[in-house]
């Protein structure tokens, strides 16, 4: 069975995309623009530069080594530094100019190849029905400063190994750097759930022990009859003190929690078009095809019949 963090990315659809691997040479800069339902991620194999994210106040300074995740899609800036205003340029304006055909190294900028940045970027996208407060949560960026060396050995190697992969024209090279990004993906949202400034997102409840181990059980079973009563007691807490601790630690309560991921598996249920409205009714955990799909209405705004619809067109 997979654990937490695996079986919500993995309910979510998660499919991962390299863009490209870059070597930027000053000055440059590229205006990325925003994108629904997806997770950028910009990795400095080789230099630094500045990232603006849209909401964030201010640029981050992104060193060799360091990764940045943008959770949400928003639109950002990726720059030298140098006369911002006249050297960032719209992505498509840069693809362009670049000559980039979506194969090797994308090559762009002035005639400084003292300072050269070498990048590697892409995205992980989802289904645009899929949600759960843990991507939804995250902050409007994540940066992993020195990052190979803070997730450890092996995945200072992966990383490597993503660079010398990406955009060669070795066989199966783009496909082995786009599974090794899935690794990188879930390994730096592990590691922000894990630090403590999950607390400010209200998500530190799933590296507590304590609902860790409430959370951990119902996911692996998620179509079982869970009461509050249930989950206290795999937290090994009482009623009261668990329920109080899972609000102050998830900003909601366990049974909002157990309807919202219910919601999300009976929408990958429903997505299948062999599958019955029962069938996801089961595997939400209601007795009634009439009782879940009034839940599921509520929660959704749909009815089981017209998120197929939505589906579909």
């Amino acid at each position: 069975m997979l654990d937490l963090l695996s079986d919500i990315l993995t309910n979510l659809s998660m499919r991962g995309t390299l863009y490209f691997r870059t070597s930027f040479t000053k000055p440059w800069g590229v205006a990325v623009p925003d994108y629904e339902n997806v997770v950028r991620f910009h990795f400095a194999h080789r230099g630094a530069c500045l990232i603006r994210v849209n909401g964030a106040p201010l640029p981050i300074s992104v060193a060799q080594g360091d990764l940045v995740i943008i959770p949400h899609g928003a639109s950002h800036e990726l720059y030298c530094g140098h006369d911002p205003e006249r050297t960032i340029m719209p992505l498509d304006t840069v693809l362009a100019r670049s000559g980039y055909d979506g194969s090797g190294v994308l090559v762009y900028g002035g005639e400084d190849d003292h300072n050269e940045t070498e990048l590697i970027c892409g995205h992980f996208s989802f289904e645009p029905q899929g949600q759960h407060i843990l991507m939804k949560r995250l902050p409007p960026y994540i940066h992993v400063k020195n990052y190979g060396e803070t997730a450890g050995k092996w995945m200072e190697a992966t990383l490597r190994m993503i660079g010398d992969e990406a955009g060669t024209h070795r066989m199966g090279g783009d496909l082995i750097a786009l599974k090794l990004s899935e690794a990188i993906l879930a390994q730096a949202i592990r590691g922000f759930i894990e630090s403590d400034a999950s607390a400010e997102w209200g998500l530190s409840g799933f590296s507590d022990k304590n609902l860790h181990r409430a959370l951990d059980a119902f996911h692996k079973a998620p179509e079982k009859q869970w009461t509050i009563e249930k989950l206290a007691t795999l937290a090994g807490m009482s009623r009261t003190s668990f329920a109080v601790h899972f609000h102050k630690k998830m900003l909601m309560t366990p049974m909002q929690y157990v309807t919202s991921w219910r919601m999300e598996v009976a929408k990958r249920v429903l997505a299948k078009p062999d599958t019955a409205l029962t069938d996801a009714a089961e595997m939400a955990g209601y007795a009634s095809d009439s009782a879940f799909a009034r839940v599921f209405k509520k929660e959704t705004g749909l009815t089981p019949a017209g998120f197929r619809k939505v589906l579909s067109s």
